[in-house]
């Protein structure tokens, strides 16, 4: 009986958030509002709290982010990374500078404490690479100049993960000063060696997994990836971390062919992901955050609109692209998500839950729209500021069309 109902309540989901994710396509919209709206209408205080499958849906939403970060790890290759990490590192420090401190600032005006801060630093800061990769091909701006731009800051970011995700993870778990430390030099020192192995023996990894047989080069990358994970889990890492990296030490054609194999399974499971994280956020508790979430919303898009001006302008971009560039930026979205997920599983504060879930659900509904409109408001903005000069007398238009006496 107890299995029966799992799978009346586990298949209902599926569906509902197939019906939800063809909404939003037609409407062009991100789907990931619709999801954790889902998750909060069904999860603590909803309309129809779920039982029999909240433990299934738990794993599955592990798997949602280990699947994740594999597919953006796919999207990069190590050399990539380091060329992008030597080249823009000024555009990813004022990146951190303008983004993360906003959210430290406002978890400690709140009282949560310096741990909240750096979880809700980490947040605000995360742009949200699938929201604004979708945005980018729905405007056609694919082969603009500012994109390389973009993408740049948002790779910055994924490799700052590698390093804040250890972080949080051994402040969250309330390890010591000692075994935080040693959290973080395994996992820069993981990350190292899989960036030199990578670029070292890239190809070798790479044959070693290959397969033309597209269901065993499925079940290799993807057993290979959630081993990783688990040990990376199991030393404290993240598992996230342990999957990112499987992802960079792919490359080629096998790379390729995992991305267009495991891109089904991705988005199952993050829809699953994300219902994980409304289902543990009471819609009761999101009203008395929703103020705190709104202003952090607005401070936080004009600090990433600084941030893609700056980086633009920093790389010869003209004043439209450097717009354009800001504006593309302000969505937040799964990263964000992932991030006060592992604060609202160790219970570090109450409220950072609901006030992550509002503020991903206005900046996820905000940023296409800063996307697409930032460059025409900020050029109608210049026109109009521009000085506006009279219009000249008849006997002034006539002594400025005389010819002047040698």
């Amino acid at each position: 009986m107890h299995s029966a109902v799992l799978l009346i309540e586990f298949g209902s989901i599926i569906l509902g958030l197939g019906l939800l994710g063809r909404f939003a396509a037609r409407f062009q919209l991100s789907p990931i509002p619709l999801y954790l709206l889902a998750g909060l209408a069904f999860g603590e205080g909803g309309l129809l709290p779920l039982g029999a499958s909240e433990e299934f849906i738990a794993t599955g939403a592990e798997i949602g982010v280990i699947l994740l970060l594999l597919m953006l790890g796919l999207e990069y290759t190590a050399s990539d990374l380091v060329s992008n990490l030597k080249t823009h590192y000024p555009s990813g420090l004022v990146d951190c500078a303008l983004n993360a401190l906003p959210g430290a600032a406002v978890a400690l005006l709140l009282g949560w404490g310096p741990v909240a801060a750096v979880v809700l630093a980490g947040v605000t800061w995360i742009s949200s690479s699938g929201v604004i990769a979708k945005v980018l091909g729905d405007l056609g701006r694919v082969g603009n100049r500012e994109t390389p731009v973009i993408l740049s800051v948002l790779v910055l970011e994924d490799l700052a993960m590698a390093v804040y995700l250890p972080i949080v993870t051994a402040l969250v778990a309330g390890v010591g000063l000692m075994a935080g430390s040693v959290t973080l030099a395994v996992a820069l020192g993981a990350a190292g060696l899989v960036l030199f192995l990578a670029v070292r023996y890239g190809r070798l990894i790479s044959r070693f997994v290959s397969s033309d047989d597209p269901e065993k080069l499925l079940l290799v990358v993807l057993g290979l990836t959630i081993l990783v994970a688990g040990v990376a889990q199991q030393l404290q890492v993240s598992a996230a971390v342990g999957a990112f990296l499987v992802g960079i030490a792919l490359s080629g054609e096998v790379a390729e062919g995992a991305h267009t194999l495991l891109s089904p399974l991705r988005d199952l499971f993050a829809a699953v992901f994300f219902v994980f994280f409304g289902l543990h956020t009471d819609p009761s508790s999101i009203p008395p955050v929703l103020l705190p979430a709104l202003g952090l919303a607005v401070v936080t898009s004009l600090t990433k609109i600084a941030t893609g001006y700056w980086a633009a302008r920093r790389a010869g971009i003209s004043v439209k692209g450097r717009w354009r560039a800001g504006g593309a930026l302000v969505a937040r979205g799964e990263f964000s998500i992932v991030i006060a997920g592992l604060a609202v599983a160790a219970g570090i504060e109450p409220s950072l839950g609901p006030l992550a879930t509002a503020y991903v659900l206005i900046l996820v509904v905000l940023g296409p729209l800063t996307a697409r409109y930032t460059e025409p408001v900020a050029t109608w903005w210049s026109r109009r500021r521009e000085p506006r000069h009279p219009e000249p007398t008849p006997r002034a238009a006539a002594e400025a069309e005389a010819p002047v006496a040698d």
